[in-house]
Formats: C-alpha cells, sequence, structure tokens
C-alpha cells in the first residue's frame, strides 16, 4: 500500500510540478503528516525532491529536468484508464483509485507542455451519465458481475424480469452503463439454436454465483456493435402506437424537454399551433406521458386514446373537487 502510494506521489509531483503538502494530502487521501513521511521516504530512496518554506511561494517538487520511468500500468489501472472520463462509473466498479492512479501516470509519461493541456481538458470537460432527476443506480452485485467479466467466468444468476423471478446460467460478455444504469450483455447456458445474446438489468438481480468455469465468447462479438443494434431494435418493437397530435408552442417546447422523438405535419396555424406524429409504446404509456403537456396539445388520434386522456381528466377532477 505504501510502495503504491510513493508512486502515485512521484507521480503528482512529475506532472503537477510543485505542490504544497495540503495539495498532496487532498489528492492522495491522506493526512499532511503521511505526505511529510513520504516526502522523507522518497528522498531516502536517491529521489531528488526539494521543500521550499513559505505560506504562498512554499512546497515540494522535483529537481528540474529529474524525471521517472516507473510508469508501468497495472491491470486495475489499464482497466480503469478508459474510464477515466466517468470517475463515477470507476468508482461504481470499484476502479475509483486505479482511474486517478492510470491517470497520473499518463501524465507523467508526457511532456510537461502536453501534461498540461490534459489538465486543462479536465478542467474544460466533464462527463455525466445520468439523466436530470434521476436517482444513481448502484447495484448490489455490479463489482462481483464486472469481475466476472473481466475474467471471463460463468455466473449463475436469480433475477426479476417482468414476467417474474428467472435463474439463469449465463456467460457474461459485457457491462454497458445507459443513463445511468448498468446494463450486462451475456449468452444464455446452453445455448438454444439461434440464440443471440440478452441484456439483463443489474438493479433486477437477486443472487448472483460466479463459477469457476471458463465463460465462453461468441466468435466475432463486438460490444459497442450489438448495443447499437439492440437499442435500436428494442425502441422500434418498443414504439409501435402511432401518436397523431396537435400541440401549442409551449407544448412543442415541452416536447422537446422530454427528449420525446417527434415528426412535424405542415406549418403551424395563425395561433403557432402545429400536427406532429409521435410513436409511443401503448396507450397507457401515451395517456400518462402526454398528461404532462396539460392544455398544450390535443390529441387527434386514434380516437381511443382521446377516450383515455377524456376518462383519465375525469377522474381528476373528480379527486380534486
Amino acid at each position: 500500500m505504501q510502495a503504491s502510494r510513493l508512486l502515485r506521489l512521484l507521480m503528482l509531483l512529475q506532472s503537477r510540478g510543485r505542490q504544497t503538502a495540503p495539495q498532496l494530502a487532498a489528492a492522495l487521501e491522506v493526512s499532511t503528516r503521511t505526505v511529510l513521511r513520504d516526502i522523507d521516504a522518497l528522498s531516502a530512496a536517491g529521489v531528488p525532491v526539494w521543500g521550499q518554506p513559505g505560506r504562498h511561494g512554499g512546497g515540494f517538487q522535483l529537481e528540474e529536468g529529474w524525471r521517472t520511468q516507473l510508469t508501468g500500468m497495472t491491470e486495475d489501472e489499464a482497466q480503469a484508464l478508459l474510464l477515466a472520463g466517468l470517475p463515477e462509473a470507476a468508482q461504481d466498479l470499484g476502479l475509483g483509485q486505479a482511474a486517478v492512479g492510470a491517470r497520473l501516470k499518463l501524465l507523467a509519461g508526457l511532456p510537461r507542455s502536453v501534461a498540461a493541456q490534459g489538465q486543462r481538458v479536465a478542467q474544460r470537460l466533464h462527463l455525466d451519465p445520468l439523466d436530470w432527476y434521476r436517482a444513481p443506480d448502484t447495484p448490489q452485485y455490479l463489482q462481483a458481475v464486472a469481475a466476472a467479466v473481466w475474467q471471463g467466468r460463468r455466473i449463475r444468476v436469480h433475477y426479476e424480469s417482468w414476467q417474474g423471478p428467472r435463474r439463469r446460467l449465463l456467460d457474461p460478455l459485457g457491462l454497458v452503463l445507459k443513463a445511468g444504469a448498468w446494463y450486462l450483455v451475456a449468452q444464455a447456458v446452453p445455448v438454444a439454436k439461434g440464440g443471440a445474446p440478452r441484456t439483463y438489468r443489474l438493479a433486477s438481480l437477486r443472487s448472483l454465483q460466479v463459477l469457476e468455469d471458463a465463460a465462453a465468447r461468441p466468435a466475432g462479438f463486438d460490444l459497442p456493435s450489438f448495443w447499437r443494434a439492440s437499442s435500436a431494435r428494442f425502441e422500434a418493437e418498443l414504439r409501435q402506437l402511432a401518436v397523431r397530435l396537435r400541440v401549442s408552442p409551449l407544448g412543442l417546447a415541452r416536447l422537446h424537454n422530454a427528449r420525446l422523438p417527434f415528426a412535424l405535419e405542415g406549418v403551424p396555424d395563425l395561433q403557432g399551433w402545429q400536427t406532429l406524429l409521435l410513436s409511443m409504446e401503448n396507450e397507457d404509456m401515451a395517456a400518462r406521458q402526454l398528461l404532462l403537456l396539460g392544455a398544450e396539445a390535443e390529441v387527434l388520434q386514434p380516437q381511443s386514446l382521446r377516450a383515455s386522456l377524456q376518462a383519465l381528466a375525469q377522474a381528476m377532477l373528480e379527486l380534486y373537487r
């Protein structure tokens, strides 16, 4: 543990230049006293660390021009490097500290001018995969499933599907973080004829057993390609109800904010109302979603959806009367 921390301290000094003891302590998540002991340990090991006193100009730095070549990444750090722009995801997977270490080693191996550009990017570009008003999804078995994915080991799961509880023997193929929710792409065992990998939401897992058996991986399987095709197919199958809608300018703005896909028909009328087409999952879901538009939208077709909205509106009137 101390050796790893000393290496991270060295990488910090090499990539950032002069740092105060409190700055180093905050970056390493240790006390200032521990940092001072580690500085002494580096100096005793022959690393040319110079300390300069002073409230504002003081701190520690390496001798000008001195650089270490101890930048080889551990396995965890190599895995975490791809998540360096998604610190929450790395933290969920148990790779938070590894992501920090990988980034420090990457910066330490670059010329000072290029490393400075990397620091600027980190302060000017931040990725947040979680949608507004959504609670973070950190499933109970995420790290165990991630370990099975990395190591290529078969798993036995008990999960809650929309059709009820299910038990499956799976070969895990990959993990996907979609809008703050974690999904497992896996192949059921035994593989049915023509059976394709399926997607399982990790929050639905009720129990997990990681087996010693090696997981089989389909030849040529590519996770990003599978996910793109699967997502497109899922959305096409999900949204089979065609809705023709008349909306006000405010209603159109609310549709944009809700990020519901639609196609405009014709041009706005004199009051600015416009007709458009929506693809929705079913009448029940459509009625609940379109109620959010209030009196800023009128369903034109299908007639059955108009009747559903009238019934819901009547029930609300009775409730608030």
